[in-house]
């Protein structure tokens, strides 16, 4: 039925995809460094971190790194585990889920203990729906796992676009149900992997909290992804620790 709204509805949804581009915002990526050390240096040794994603990794909607994804969850799992955390990010604006690898082919990634991927947004908007998606989605998951030995990948979902608040309707409504689409097969994708976490981000789904281009997360919502995303990550590394001890 998807496929019959967009025809229906495409000289509209065009006209309007077009005007939201054309009266968008900008903001810039957060500021600041993009790895570090979290944590006290004589605690052991560091767990290791890699970020990975669209702008919402990079931290558009707020000033600064510690302010965004990446340092917080670095910050969040080291208060956690009592461990020191090592932390990179690779994110670019305005990328799809293939033009991901791509960058992480391209980048000097760290080993690392748990890579986390934030994706999804610009697969919807350039229409890269179902089956496409999961494919690219598999593809970026087995090259970091494969270039960093990473042990645990949190899956974060495609986040809730039906309440984006500078998309207008009937548009908002249509990459809502794409997002949902796409959410859905990454989560039964995920269930068949092990090692992978899927983090669904529909509690994000509150408009007076985003950042004042009415598209990105905004302070608050990039301090709760953080908690959660540590959280999850934590629990995933001591259930595999568990299972070693025995």
């Amino acid at each position: 039925m998807l496929g019959v709204w967009k025809m229906a509805l495409g000289p509209m949804l065009l006209l309007q995809g077009r005007r939201t581009r054309r009266n968008a915002l900008r903001l810039p990526e957060a500021a600041g460094p993009r790895a570090g050390l979290e944590g006290d240096a004589d605690a052991g040794d560091p767990l290791r971190v890699l970020v990975v994603g669209d702008s919402s990794a990079a931290g558009v909607g707020v000033e600064h790194q510690h302010q965004a994804l990446a340092q917080p969850v670095a910050q969040r799992l080291a208060a956690r585990t009592g461990r020191p955390v090592r932390w990179q990010l690779v994110a670019r604006s305005g990328i799809h889920t293939g033009e991901a690898l791509t960058l992480a082919a391209a980048s000097n990634l760290e080993p690392a203990d748990v890579v986390v991927i934030a994706l999804g947004v610009n697969d919807v908007t350039s229409q890269r729906i179902g089956r496409r998606f999961v494919a690219d989605y598999r593809a970026l998951s087995d090259h970091l796992v494969a270039r960093t030995g990473a042990q645990v990948v949190i899956v974060n979902g495609v986040p809730p676009m039906h309440v984006l608040p500078q998309v207008p309707q009937p548009l908002r409504w249509y990459l809502g149900q794409c997002a949902f689409r796409n959410d859905a097969a990454l989560a039964a994708w995920t269930r068949t992997r092990p090692t992978h976490e899927y983090l669904p981000l529909q509690w994000a789904a509150r408009p007076e909290q985003f950042a004042h281009d009415g598209y990105h997360p905004g302070p608050g919502q990039y301090a709760q992804w953080a908690v959660v995303v540590a959280e999850r990550a934590a629990l995933r590394l001591g259930a595999r620790q568990a299972l070693a001890d025995r």
